[in-house]
């Protein structure tokens, strides 16, 4: 909405299709993986289901796997985020795959899916821990996916839906990667020349869930052949018709 106001547009529908795929311009296909040790966890967004007890269920919530560099002279480094449909060691290996470069340290929580997913082409650290004490050894990773959560329920206020979660991480990590950027300029610079780069998107590729079209209702088909029932009925007595 405030994007529909800046712009003076008449639709709603415009500014969203309009930021929707500017958000789709911030992956770069081209970008570097991250590199040297990485914290690596899981984290959910969303609301609990009836009967949902927490921990790895997903229920209503949507499973986001984040990928943060540690080794960053202050703070954290680059992040990458993701949806999952589940923590086994498949898909965090294709996870890490996609966004870590291979030889790379892996540090993580005593989840018994890491190590068959790092296996053979990363370090694997794992830190074992009561649930109180995982923000301490996964420090990075935790800030990373607070400061999401926030952004979300701050800057988005709470109301993105799940349906667009994806667009909403692209250009949070866009940003985060880019948050200590001294020429602002560049970064817009960046998201124009991925938006040039990227391939044109339609407004129905965009739409997860789209309105079904509305049908006019068919009329019932008449119960019997013939004359309709309002022409079938007795000759009105006109005596001025009839012949003398």
């Amino acid at each position: 909405m405030a994007l529909q106001r800046q712009l003076e547009l008449g639709s709603y529908q415009t500014a969203w299709a309009m930021l929707t795929r500017l958000r789709t311009a911030t992956v770069d296909p081209e970008r570097r993986k991250l590199s040297g040790t990485i914290e690596v966890d899981e984290t959910f967004y969303g609301v609990h289901a009836p009967g949902q007890r927490g921990g790895r269920q997903l229920g209503a919530k949507l499973m986001i796997l984040v990928a943060v560099e540690r080794n960053a002279p202050k703070g954290f480094g680059r992040c990458q985020m993701e949806i999952a449909d589940n923590a086994r060691s498949p898909t965090l290996r294709r996870f890490l795959l996609a966004n870590v470069e291979p030889g790379s340290t892996i540090v993580t929580d005593g989840l018994n899916s890491y190590p068959g997913a790092t296996q053979d082409l990363y370090t694997h650290q794992p830190l074992v821990s009561p649930g109180s004490l995982a923000a301490v050894n996964l420090p990075a990773v935790h800030r990373v996916a607070s400061l999401f959560k926030r952004w979300m329920l701050g800057t988005h206020q709470g109301s993105a839906g799940l349906d667009h979660l994806e667009f909403n991480i692209d250009e949070f990590v866009f940003r985060c990667n880019r948050r200590t950027s001294r020429h602002r300029g560049l970064v817009f610079f960046r998201l124009l020349e991925g938006a040039v780069a990227h391939s044109a998107v339609r407004s129905k590729d965009l739409l997860v869930a789209q309105r079904p079209k509305k049908v006019k209702p068919v009329p019932p088909p008449p119960e019997t052949r013939g004359r309709p029932k309002s022409i079938d009925r007795p000759r009105e007595r006109r005596p001025w018709r009839v012949s003398a």
